[in-house]
């Protein structure tokens, strides 16, 4: 009998202690904050063969600053800094650079529901959808980055872009860092649906490179995370139809369309 009562307790003991453990990384995870995001583009690396003189005429980098406001159920990425439309004639040949567009994404995690806010051609747009996950697959690597241990995620996917005049589709591959010292389901542009929070994303081998560069443990201010509301509201596809006739205009208007 003693001994039942004592294998009891064991147990008792050793699952109050599981309870605690789980407790203690659920409520040491850094659940409010801002995280900041440098994001570096090559600008050559897609310019193809028979265009290699346009590399003179736009710089090889581009580097863009982003922040993510959290809290325990809402996400907020959103651009720093705006570049402004620059219009140049080179010999006779007009060229437009479009600063990148003012994109600002914001997550209910409770519902599922992503809203982006979009602004093209001086017009603002509101996509909302459900939240998507990516075919994510997990790597055995591990690194450090600000201080947080971050594991390896990766996937391959298609994705349309433009050639020129042209659509194509090309294979993009995506590695990600994540870290689960801060919440789930925080990430730079739309890679948000990892274990944690992704601090840093490879796209292509440095085509595109996203790096957290600053973690703030805070709470949040007034007005500093909310849903976006401007806009007309359209589906993914309606948007994308949109881009894509207005990208036709610009080169049926006798110029090369770069978008930045």
């Amino acid at each position: 009998m003693k001994n039942s009562i004592t294998m009891k307790r064991i147990v008792i003991a050793i699952g109050v202690l599981v309870c605690l453990t789980a407790a203690h990384v659920v409520f040491g995870q850094l659940a409010e904050g801002v995280i900041h995001y440098e994001t570096k583009m090559n600008l050559h690396r897609n310019i193809p063969a028979e265009r290699e003189s346009m590399k003179a005429m736009i710089p090889e980098f581009r580097t863009t600053k982003e922040q993510l406001f959290f809290n325990q159920n809402e996400v907020l990425y959103k651009p720093v800094i705006e570049d402004n439309v620059e219009e140049m004639n080179t010999g006779g040949m007009r060229m437009m650079r479009f600063g990148s567009p003012q994109t600002e994404t914001y997550i209910n995690t409770d519902n599922q529901m992503r809203t982006m806010a979009l602004e093209f051609m001086g017009k603002k747009y509101l996509v909302e959808d459900t939240l998507k996950m990516s075919p994510w697959k997990f790597g055995t690597e591990t690194k450090t980055i600000l201080g947080y241990v971050c594991k390896q995620a990766y996937f391959t996917e298609e994705v349309q872009v433009m050639m020129g005049s042209e659509r194509q589709t090309r294979t993009s591959e995506v590695t990600a860092w994540y870290t689960d010292q801060i919440r789930p389901f925080l990430g730079p542009d739309r890679f948000n649906t990892l274990p944690g929070a992704v601090l840093a994303v490879d796209i292509n081998g440095g085509e595109r490179v996203i790096l957290a560069t600053k973690v703030e443990q805070r709470a949040l201010k007034k007005n500093e995370l909310k849903a976006p509301s401007s806009g007309t509201k359209v589906t993914q596809e309606e948007y994308r139809k949109i881009v894509a006739e207005q990208m036709e205009k610009m080169r049926q208007s006798g110029g090369n369309v770069i978008i930045r």
